[in-house]
């Protein structure tokens, strides 16, 4: 067995099963998860239209690449979103169909990183656990980047000392955050390619929860966006990747996209090609028809503003509650340790949610998921004003 597995950390939710082990709710209040990510709101009729009506694809192979048509889809999205003009995107070498961001994310490092270097993988703290299972698996060593209230839940970058970025060969960012829905700007943006060009590395920009915001005419920016506007039009370094789960409520389509740098995708496709994870073609079509239409997703980022506002209506005058700017989390402060918290709030009433430090390391002195916990909007408003309800009793008796 290779020999790395067994620097893996249990996954978040293996651990959140133990913290409930034995435990008891009660049996007259149905649960309500909050724990998971996963989007509740239903998949677009259309887009299962579309899946259902070349449901014949299944007869063929597909390529590693994917068909034209979706690429073609995606790269005028692009466009469109980031305002990068038309023909910006290079379909042919600058886009590539993934199955789901999560096995993108983790396939990346493998891809890219050199072992033989002692290379690191920087990530936020806080973070995606991929990130950091993929550095290990690829021989690398994670190094994390705090991200706390004093700096607006962002990587300091000012903070990393010279020597970690001379190691440094893969940044993943995450913008909006996860969990905590901050945004990175474009100066930071602006900040981190450069230090990629000083120091040779490659920024991965998970940018899933990007088309879930607050403000219709301040959408987040997007590294491609930043890197246009500096000059690099070839996206040098650049690596975005992209999903339909929480964009167009479609987590079960496993489908999402990886796009930038023509020279390091045509080295990920040959790597892909080995790997086996071709798109079908049904689920080809269904994406390409999601990505050309953006009227269900203005219709889904209303729907997450409802439970925001309603949520923090409920919570406002017990917490220090800060509505995020994107995303579908509440990154909420706790008032006694964060799995304590979990744990009593489950037993008492039934709503689950995920515990801070399951979701960070201890760096630099600190761990900077303690005494929060992630909280998904993602069930039915009235779910999630029930569950504000249940949380704010529990409060109530610490």
């Amino acid at each position: 067995m290779n020999p790395k597995l067994a620097s893996l950390h249990p996954y978040p939710f293996e651990k959140l099963a133990v913290l409930k082990r034995g435990r008891v709710p009660p049996a007259d209040k149905p649960h309500i998860a909050m724990s998971i990510g996963e989007p509740q709101h239903p998949t677009p009729h259309f887009i299962a239209e579309a899946l259902l009506q070349h449901l014949h694809g299944l007869s063929s192979y597909p390529t590693t690449k994917g068909g034209p048509e979706l690429r073609h889809s995606v790269a005028r999205w692009l466009e469109r979103r980031f305002a990068l003009g038309e023909g910006a995107i290079d379909p042919e070498r600058q886009v590539l169909p993934v199955n789901g961001t999560r096995e993108a994310l983790f396939a990346f490092a493998q891809a890219v990183v050199d072992p033989a270097e002692q290379p690191l993988v920087l990530m936020p703290n806080p973070f995606y656990q991929i990130y950091e299972g993929a550095a290990i698996l690829a021989g690398a060593e994670p190094f994390f980047l705090n991200t706390t209230a004093e700096s607006g839940f962002l990587p300091d970058f000012d903070a990393v000392p010279e020597a970690v970025w001379s190691r440094c060969r893969l940044v993943y960012v995450c913008s909006p955050g996860n969990p905590t829905g901050a945004v990175m700007g474009v100066d930071q943006q602006r900040q981190l390619l450069e230090l990629a060009e000083r120091y040779d590395f490659i920024v991965a920009s998970d940018e899933c929860y990007s088309e879930l915001y607050a403000d219709e005419a301040d959408p987040p920016p997007g590294l491609l966006q930043t890197a246009a506007g500096m000059g690099n039009g070839e996206f040098r370094r650049c690596v975005v990747f992209h999903s339909l789960s929480k964009r167009s409520n479609a987590p079960g389509l496993r489908s999402g996209f990886v796009a930038g740098d023509a020279d390091v995708l045509g080295r990920f496709l040959l790597y892909r090609t080995y790997h086996g994870c071709a798109m079908p073609l049904p689920v080809q079509k269904a994406s390409a028809t999601a990505w050309a239409d953006e009227a269900h997703v203005r219709e889904n980022r209303e729907l997450y503003r409802r439970k925001f506002d309603a949520v923090a209506t409920v919570l406002r005058d017990i917490l220090d509650l800060a509505v995020p700017s994107a995303g579908f989390y509440l990154w909420l402060r706790t008032p006694i340790d964060d799995t304590a918290f979990a744990a009593g709030l489950f037993e008492a009433q039934n709503v689950t949610v995920l515990p801070g430090r399951f979701l960070s390391r201890p760096s630099g002195g600190v761990d900077p998921g303690a005494g929060h916990v992630r909280i998904a909007l993602v069930a039915p408003l009235e779910e999630c004003v029930e569950a504000a309800h249940r949380i704010k009793q529990f409060i109530q008796t610490l």
